[in-house]
């Protein structure tokens, strides 16, 4: 067998605390500051921070008053989800000009397989610098990439590949870490067993009260006493981890399965007027997401989360599929007035699924011998398209500063300082 054969082409490349430091890019001044991109209210959450922030033990879904004591220093910068979503595409073509077998996991971090890329950039580690070059020339962010023979193992990989915050001061880190075939046991086993895959804090507790706290453990503890602990499902898979095992291919074509849009408000909200206007503001969003997807869905839900921080989803399954906001919120609007808003609602969602290729999905509002509102529907996204989001809306979306509509992002971490209008 020759060498080329037993090298890892599993790569994961991971961006540098992105959303933070695209902000960096964006504005020079937060370089070398504490910077979190999240809701800066008291109901915010931590997206993602710079490491000078991680220094002071600020992590990613930290509740955003927790990180403003951990670190009062701290700049908080709501976001943009549109620019990262350009960032996130120019990193993917160029991840997509070393190998078309790429498998998106989020805007910031993607597997990709470069098996077949080896004859014409070299070895898999190799590749892996050249991508986190090309990536930092062309985008000005630095990435963290993991070379394994497996998902497992690249993605573990790509964690200890990055740069490490503390007090002290921020330490580079190796930039690629790679995992040969045979070394696999040998860089999982020393690990925590919340670095892998299903391990949650709750999942992590149940172990550690047996006496598991490493992979090695995990690896020693006989299959029949994790699936009692843990249920079949869970303790047969993370047996499985436990010893390297993960078959997974880099699967490029991930098709989505829901778009949604999501809030967290200020204050909780009870009036019904309120809440029937976040409704439609978000279904509204969440309409124009699917077609600039060219989707359409069966599937309309809506997600409550009360002032308890109970939590209930509703949802409606359609005979056809639809793909305009009347259609989603007249059934998100039904789905949420058959739910008690007396206790106060803290976060409210809606999303489509059951998703289908769009393009034709027919208006259930009017009777079929009525006229479409599709070409109403792509005037107002042409409309949106030239001057922006807020140019034209749902008439009960206008206020005194004009359409209040939701972009894809918009309060996805939680509210800042203001309240709900």
């Amino acid at each position: 067998m020759d060498g080329a054969a037993l090298e890892p082409t599993i790569l994961h490349v991971d961006m540098d605390a992105f959303y933070a430091s695209v902000e960096v890019l964006r504005d020079p001044s937060l370089a070398g500051k504490p910077v979190i991109v999240g809701g800066s209210g008291d109901r915010g959450v931590v997206a993602s921070c710079s490491y000078e922030a991680r220094a002071f033990g600020v992590r990613s879904a930290m509740p955003s008053a927790r990180a403003r004591r951990m670190c009062p220093a701290a700049i908080f910068v709501h976001g943009d989800m549109s620019r990262y979503v350009g960032y996130s595409r120019r990193i993917h073509e160029v991840f997509s000009s070393f190998t078309p077998l790429v498998e998106g996991i989020s805007l910031d971090e993607a597997f990709l397989d470069v098996a077949g890329a080896r004859r014409l950039f070299g070895p898999a580690e190799h590749i892996a610098a050249l991508i986190r070059e090309r990536v930092l020339d062309e985008t000005g962010l630095g990435c963290s990439v993991g070379v394994a023979p497996s998902k497992l193992l690249a993605k573990l990989a790509s964690r200890h590949a990055k740069p490490r915050a503390s007090r002290a001061g921020i330490e580079p880190g190796p930039g690629v870490v790679v995992v040969r075939p045979g070394e696999e046991l040998a860089f999982l086993h020393p690990l925590d067993v919340t670095e892998l895959w299903g391990v949650g804090p709750a999942t992590a507790e149940r172990l550690r009260s047996r006496g598991v706290r490493t992979v090695a453990d995990l690896a020693a503890a006989p299959v029949e006493s994790l699936v009692s602990w843990l249920g079949t499902a869970s303790g047969r898979h993370l047996h499985d981890l436990a010893w390297g095992r993960d078959a997974r291919p880099v699967e490029p074509e991930r098709p989505t399965k829901s778009i949604g849009h999501e809030e967290t408000f200020a204050v909780d909200l009870v009036d019904r007027g309120a809440l029937h206007r976040e409704v439609v503001r978000q279904s509204d969003a969440v309409a124009t997401r699917l077609r600039e997807a060219s989707l359409a869905g069966r599937t309309v839900t809506v997600k409550v989360r009360f002032n308890d921080f109970a939590t209930i989803t509703r949802s409606r399954t359609l005979p056809e599929a639809v793909d305009m906001a009347g259609d989603v919120a007249a059934v998100a609007g039904a789905l949420l007035d058959g739910v008690d808003a007396g206790q106060g609602i803290r976060l409210l969602g809606v999303s489509v699924s059951n998703l289908a290729p769009g393009g034709g999905a027919h208006q259930l509002t009017l009777g079929d011998d009525a006229p479409s509102w599709t070409d109403a529907t792509r005037a107002v996204d042409g409309v949106r398209a030239r001057f922006g989001a807020a140019a034209v809306g749902p008439a009960s979306l206008v206020g005194d500063e004009g359409v209040a509509v939701r972009r894809s992002g918009d309060h996805q971490w939680g509210p800042g300082g203001g309240s709900v209008q």
